[in-house]
């Protein structure tokens, strides 16, 4: 249980070795925790919007939510005019006004309380969009996920100051692992044959292992911000963070731009999975190469963080020329720029916030890493943004497969 395995220490640092793994494998389990949601979310976006369009059309309603500019032959292209970059909004963008607002006052309340608010919203968010009745419904469950996962990841970030700075890997991992094993649990269900609904349904065992755990007797961590920072808050303390959170700004709008915009239309004909299972695994796939690179920071630091963007951006070039000239041959090769982009994801991710609390003095170590979390939760907002009207060009061009 994540309560027995986490505790605060408020000031000797330095612990014995068993201790030293139990912090590390609790912040694994937090990583895990908070992100599951949000990723079940976004891997579930096209059959969200896809089975929600199906129940609109047998109730004799109008929508909109689909275009078919493909014939019955296969040879145009197919995709939805809401793209799931709509989706991708509503998983984000509470996530960024909650980061944009929690360091200057979430600092007044227990980490306990943080973390019950953090279950509650999980497991609100999977049972709206399971029993969902229309859009509005799943997207307002979507948004519950966001509500979660943004108070969450400003939370541990900010928790982790009070620990050696190797829990930040460990939180990391448990992130990119929430990718992996929950875009591979969603993809293997429901090609086995489960419902999306029954599938997201399934998965409110995560914020109920959650909540179990806080029920847990933990000593209490009392934050140590200075509260100057919070109510004389001032640019010339933010502009020392901009060398770290804008190459992970830039990163996460190249890769949401992929993820959000393109990958519904990188689908191929007769091949041995269908255009929506082939959505659902170029998922997974993303979601491996976010769990290796997240993993990896003790085994590879990178300190040139302006590498990571100019790669990245190379990947949505070709693969936006994929979509248009359709150049590439096989979907393995799709499959491996994609493990790449997520590769390049997480290692701007975990090597942003391991250089933070290395390089940052303690007193503001856990600010500025409350304050960091914003970087990615911007690019991928911006990225949403721009990916709705681009893709819904797209599919008005009637592209040749």
């Amino acid at each position: 249980m994540i309560g027995n395995v986490i505790y605060y220490y408020k000031q000797n640092k330095s612990t014995r070795k068993w201790e030293r793994r139990r912090n590390l494998v609790g912040f694994w389990l937090l990583g895990l925790c908070n992100n599951y949601a949000y990723v079940i979310m976004l891997s579930a976006a096209h059959d969200i919007l896809k089975e929600q369009e199906k129940e609109n059309e047998g109730n004799g309603t109008t929508v909109h939510a689909t275009t078919t500019t493909t014939e019955p032959d296969g040879k145009y292209l197919e995709c939805n005019e809401i793209s799931t970059g709509a989706i991708l909004l509503a998983d984000i963008l509470p996530t960024l006004i909650i980061k944009l607002t929690a360091p200057f006052f979430i600092q007044h309340f227990s980490y306990r309380l943080k973390v019950s608010v953090c279950v509650i919203f999980s497991l609100a968010s999977f049972l709206l969009v399971s029993f969902s009745v229309g859009i509005w419904m799943s997207i307002f469950g979507v948004v519950c996920a966001s509500i979660s996962g943004g108070l969450g990841e400003t939370t541990f970030f900010g928790f982790s100051s009070f620990f050696e700075k190797n829990v930040i890997s460990a939180y990391s991992s448990g992130t990119g692992g929430a990718g992996i094993f929950g875009a591979l649990s969603y993809a293997g269900l429901t090609s086995a044959g489960l419902s999306p609904r029954h599938t997201v349904l399934v998965m409110v065992v995560i914020p109920v292992t959650m909540f179990i755990s806080v029920l847990h007797e933990s000593p209490t961590a009392q934050s140590c911000y200075n509260m100057y920072m919070y109510n004389k808050f001032r640019f010339d303390f933010f502009q020392p963070l901009l060398k770290y959170m804008v190459p992970l700004i830039l990163v996460y709008f190249a890769e949401y731009f992929i993820n959000q915009g393109l990958y519904e239309l990188l689908y191929y004909n007769d091949i041995w999975l269908s255009p929506k299972e082939q959505y659902r695994w170029y998922q997974v796939d993303y979601q491996l190469g976010v769990f290796i690179s997240r993993s990896s920071v003790n085994i590879l630091k990178i300190n040139k963080l302006w590498v990571l963007p100019i790669l990245q951006f190379a990947n949505l070039g070709v693969l936006t020329y994929q979509v248009f000239y359709r150049f590439i041959p096989n979907i393995w090769i799709i499959f491996a720029i994609v493990l790449f982009e997520g590769l390049l994801g997480g290692a701007a991710f975990v090597n942003t916030f391991y250089k933070i609390s290395e390089d940052i003095a303690p007193e503001y170590k856990e600010f500025s890493l409350s304050v960091a979390t914003i970087a990615d939760s911007f690019g991928i907002s911006v990225a949403g943004a721009v990916s709705i009207p681009s893709h819904n060009h797209i599919c008005s061009l009637h592209l040749k497969m």
